[in-house]
């Protein structure tokens, strides 16, 4: 089985730290097989990525961190952005034209944005994969809702570190069952469920320190924007 990280943001993420440089050398130092950059609502880092990738000896899976109308939905193998701001059901119809896969990342997080607070159980079914293992938790309860939502509905389950500083990379990461290392085995892979996850928490201190410096990065650029 691949080992798989399939949730990072780099620098391009208003809450990110370091280039994809960075993220790439620290998931080949830890041993991973493939990569996802994801950044918010961006995908010109993920592209470079995927580009940069077998130089590092590691698949790069092209992506991003879509805001939907409903919440965060993670857009795996897409290489065009999905805009952000549609609803959750037309969010996923644009990752799928494209071939990729609708994954959804912190479900039942709500106060960062996870989908359940804005959708129905039913319309939260209809996507490919959910995200039951997320390394930034505080009691883990969100992660274990999502694992028995998943498991309830014979979804396939993923993980991922939400790595915005390059040392979590590799945090959590999903067990992928396939021998070949492209992005299409891994991507069909995973919608068939040919997955195991495993992880990690995110110590505190460093989820607390992301949280606050996205704040301060988000309030800057809200700024920038207000007075162009």
């Amino acid at each position: 089985m691949l080992s798989v990280e399939l949730h990072t943001h780099s620098s391009l993420s208003y809450d990110g730290r370091d280039p994809v440089e960075r993220l790439l050398e620290r998931a080949a130092t830890v041993g991973l097989d493939a990569l996802a950059v994801t950044d918010h609502d961006e995908i010109s880092a993920s592209l470079a990525a995927v580009d940069l990738a077998p130089e590092y000896g590691l698949t790069g899976i092209p992506g991003m961190e879509v805001t939907s109308e409903a919440g965060h939905v993670l857009a795996l193998g897409v290489r065009e952005a999905v805009p952000a701001g549609l609803p959750f059901g037309e969010t996923l119809d644009r990752i799928r034209a494209q071939g990729g896969i609708a994954v959804i990342p912190h479900p039942f997080q709500e106060s960062r944005s996870g989908v359940i607070a804005n959708i129905t159980r039913e319309e939260l079914a209809t996507a490919d994969a959910i995200e039951v293992y997320n390394s930034r938790l505080l009691t883990g309860r969100a992660n274990r809702q999502a694992e028995r939502f998943a498991r309830s509905r014979g979804l396939p389950m993923t993980a991922g570190s939400d790595a915005h500083i390059c040392e979590m990379v590799g945090r959590a990461i999903t067990r992928v069952g396939t021998d070949e290392c492209t992005v299409p085995a891994i991507l069909d892979a995973i919608r068939t469920g040919k997955t195991t996850v495993e992880g990690r928490r995110t110590p505190w201190r460093i989820s607390f320190r992301q949280a606050a410096g996205g704040a301060r990065r988000r309030m800057k650029n809200r700024l920038v924007q207000l007075f162009r």
